[in-house]
């Protein structure tokens, strides 16, 4: 009995002992996979977060920026003048000083590209900026697209700007000037900067294409030069470097005081008043 009660003991050890030792290989192989998965992931979304949501405006100079802004929105202001007969040069033009060719607060928080404000009758979404005077109402759109749309309306809609439509669609600096007139912008010197984006860009060219006229009409002898703001620079630096005076870059860009910022485009030449 003795030997057979021995051989039943053994063979309970060594069952016991199997048993125990599969159950820990089994634990040992299972925790591994959650935690290589979770390091593996927490880097990919870290490296999403820094990224810079945008990048290319900021590393182009300013001419690069308009240039770029013109290439992405000159189909849309075409297709605006055959709808509502508003010109494209002028839609662009404004569109580029409104906006700051896309870089400004506006545009990059509201998509408005063109400064409209909310007025009684928008319904719509808004932010708040400060323009003429602190804290105004900005109309807010979820697309450019929408803000180019608004702004056709905002025209077409209105009557006080109803005499721009008797005016010829190739007729750019008429345009610029009834704008102006008609009281779309303060600043005095509106027309002659919508007039020298046109020129500067030869954007009476996406008039011509809509017309079905053939742009042989030459670039006007007269483009005023602008100078843009780079880092260090004073009004006193920028006079000195063309041989101007403080006085005259303040009066000919209508500033209100020394203060400029980087960016910033100055005339350094007197235009037609």
């Amino acid at each position: 009995m003795r030997p057979l009660k021995l051989i039943l003991s053994c063979v309970i050890l060594v069952a016991i002992t199997s048993c125990s030792g599969s159950k820990k290989t089994t634990a040992k192989h299972y925790i591994k996979k959650p935690r290589t998965q979770q390091t593996q992931t927490k880097p990919l979304v870290e490296n999403e977060t820094d990224v810079p949501a945008v990048e290319l405006p900021t590393t182009m100079t300013s001419e690069q920026r308009m240039s770029y802004y013109i290439n992405t929105f000159q189909a849309l202001a075409q297709e605006e003048m055959e709808r509502y007969g508003i010109p494209a040069s002028i839609t662009l033009a404004q569109g580029i000083l409104e906006s700051g060719a896309g870089n400004g607060a506006l545009a990059l928080k509201a998509q408005n590209h063109f400064g409209i404000k909310c007025h009684s009758t928008w319904s719509g979404d808004r932010v708040y900026h400060d323009d003429d005077e602190k804290g105004e109402c900005f109309r807010k759109y979820t697309d450019a697209k929408y803000s180019y749309r608004d702004h056709s309306l905002f025209l077409t809609q209105r009557s006080r700007y109803s005499d721009l439509f008797d005016l010829d669609q190739d007729d750019y600096k008429s345009w610029a000037r009834g704008l102006k007139k008609a009281g779309y912008a303060t600043d005095p010197k509106y027309p002659d900067k919508l007039i020298n984006l046109i020129e500067r860009f030869e954007l009476w060219r996406y008039d011509d294409q809509v017309l079905g006229k053939n742009s042989k009409r030459a670039m006007p002898k007269k483009v005023l030069p602008v100078y843009v703001v780079q880092v260090g620079d004073t009004l006193y630096s920028i006079a000195k470097q063309f041989g101007l005076t403080v006085d005259q870059l303040i009066e000919w860009n209508d500033l209100k005081g020394s203060l400029i910022s980087i960016d910033q485009e100055l005339y350094v030449t007197k235009g037609d008043q």
